[in-house]
């Protein structure tokens, strides 16, 4: 009877630390998520594949609840309900599409991927080990993409020790060789310690103290320098004068998080303020937080607020002489974002990000390592700004 645990068991342990070790927030950790097509593939029974599935999600997104404890000033239990109900699409598609056929099963596991890297499954599709591509086939753009895919099935077949020595080979290569994306040229992202007071506290003192910060970053040479997500407030025409009308001696043009509100709701956007003294809306988030953001639930009960989500508008945005690939925080962490911006061949990735309410978990760690990874995997520069 010990004998009928004890391998489910071991599974479900296993599945736990490839969430926790992969999902830690180093970037030449990601492969480790690679582990759980494996044990996916082996579990035995479906129950045991919807446990293992389980185990690993939850692993893999363990600072979400007290993330959500800090950003709603809440205790644990609504962060905790949050986290499992995310879980739920992830654990349905892998344990419905789980079979005991060996021949059939990559197959499975290949649409089980797919299903949770586009919506509406992918909305939720975080902890993606496709994202590991990045580490083991740096610069290989979409022919890197492909093997990878290729490989997460053949982790689901018999021979998934060959496929695995294989891949493992190419990370100890990757490992040894590993090189961090550059920045594009004449950018500069900034990077924040503010904690909740960014976005919140819109005074003209801290304006003020913004705008010196763009200023200091061009006297050192920059002509192009990013603030974090969220950074300016409420983007409204007396912001934009003030800001406008400061860029006149500022020889940059400043790209910062801000938030466009009307009656019906928001949008999360990034903003760009030119050297001539012109401003215009550069981006809107097309895939903002579900539940604290995102609430498409309100329109049902003719209700108004929450976030937009573009979903698949402005995948790439032109700006100076190039075109960029923005992703704002939540992106991140999903799929379907930035390789819809990779279908457009950007030159550039920017990524920015508000994690003030992470402190102390390994989110904002994450999305850094998930959007380096990309960028190393299309060869793509990469500019982030974060605020902690």
């Amino acid at each position: 009877m010990c004998r009928d645990y004890l391998r489910p068991g071991l599974l479900i342990f296993a599945s736990i630390a490839i969430g926790v070790v992969g999902w830690s927030g180093h970037v030449l950790l990601l492969p480790v998520a690679l582990g759980f097509p494996v044990l996916w593939s082996i579990a035995g029974t479906r129950s045991v594949a919807a446990l293992v599935s389980a185990g690993y999600f939850l692993a893999a997104s363990r600072g979400l609840p007290r993330g959500v404890a800090a950003f709603y000033s809440s205790d644990f239990w609504p962060g905790l309900l949050l986290w499992l109900c995310a879980s739920m699409s992830f654990v349905a598609v892998h344990s419905v599409l789980w079979t005991k056929n060996p021949n059939v099963r990559p197959f499975r596991y290949l649409l089980a991927a797919i299903i949770m890297s586009i919506p509406p499954f992918g909305i939720t599709g975080w902890a993606h080990p496709v994202t590991a591509a990045g580490v083991l086939f740096p610069g290989w753009g979409w022919w890197g993409l492909w093997l990878m895919t290729a490989g997460l099935a053949g982790l689901a077949t018999r021979i998934w020790p060959a496929v695995a020595i294989t891949l493992i080979g190419l990370w100890l290569w990757s490992a040894a060789s590993w090189t961090e994306p550059g920045l594009p040229n004449g950018w500069r992202g900034v990077d924040l310690e503010l904690g909740a007071s960014l976005g919140r506290d819109t005074g003209l003192h801290r304006q003020r103290d913004l705008i010196a910060t763009v200023r200091g970053a061009a006297s050192d040479g920059a002509g192009f320098v990013v603030l974090p997500e969220t950074a300016l407030g409420f983007w409204t025409p007396t912001v934009a004068r003030l800001w406008t009308s400061a860029s006149a001696d500022i020889d940059a043009t400043a790209i910062a998080g801000a938030t466009v509100l009307d009656a019906t709701g928001y949008d999360n956007v990034l903003v760009a303020i030119d050297r001539k003294g012109g401003s215009s809306i550069l981006y809107r988030e097309r895939m903002p937080v579900p539940g604290s953001m995102w609430q498409p639930w309100r329109s049902w009960f003719g209700e108004s607020g929450g976030a937009r989500a573009d979903f698949f508008a402005n995948p790439v945005v032109p700006i100076g002489a190039g075109r960029a690939a923005p992703l704002i925080c939540y992106e991140q962490l999903i799929v379907w974002p930035v390789l819809q911006s990779m279908l457009h061949d950007p030159d550039f990735i920017i990524a920015v990000g508000n994690g003030w309410w992470t402190d102390g978990t390994s989110i904002v760690a994450i999305q850094r390592a998930a959007t380096t990874a990309w960028a190393r995997l299309f060869a793509k520069p990469l500019v982030t700004a974060f605020n902690t």
